[in-house]
């Protein structure tokens, strides 16, 4: 049997406004694991299936969650906030400038399914509220493994600012 945790902490379902950061970088192509893409791929899955528009893979959002998710197998740790750096902190310091923001996180052992983690979020009411949240325009997927194989998932949600 295979266990999932997710946790989602308040303040990733909040709406941060006025976030300043410097603007006019284009976002440099990422790779993307097949993991990766797969993730992206259920997550518009269930925004298709409540009629809402398909999110944009944003590479430079990916590339923020790619690093906190091999952060947090690095530590052991699931959490939103690692080395004093939230998510917001982290987009901020690479230049994302968002008018809305938000993180899920989850853990799998090793062997786990996307398609069983996606589950959890979407019946967890807080994970849901950010892969269903129509302001939300751009996602970034991070997936990597700690020594044991088990999972690390980040899914950065953002709308840029004008």
């Amino acid at each position: 049997m295979t266990r999932f945790c997710i946790t989602l902490t308040a303040c990733c379902g909040l709406a941060l406004i006025g976030a300043w950061t410097p603007a006019g970088e284009k976002p440099k192509k990422i790779q993307h694991d097949p993991k990766e893409t797969k993730l992206f791929e259920l997550t518009n899955l269930e925004r298709k299936g409540k009629e809402l528009g398909a999110l944009v893979l944003n590479p430079a959002l990916s590339k923020l969650a790619r690093a906190h998710s091999e952060n947090m197998a690095r530590q052991g740790k699931m959490e939103h906030t690692l080395d004093e750096k939230s998510p917001f902190d982290r987009m901020r310091a690479a230049g994302y400038k968002f008018a809305k923001a938000g993180e899920n996180i989850a853990f799998g052992e090793p062997g786990a399914k996307l398609e069983g983690i996606m589950k959890s979020w979407m019946e967890s009411k807080e994970h849901a509220a950010n892969i269903l949240l129509p302001e939300f325009t751009e996602v970034g997927i991070g997936i990597a493994r700690d020594k044991a194989g088990a999972l690390y998932l980040t899914q950065l949600f953002a709308r840029p600012r004008k």
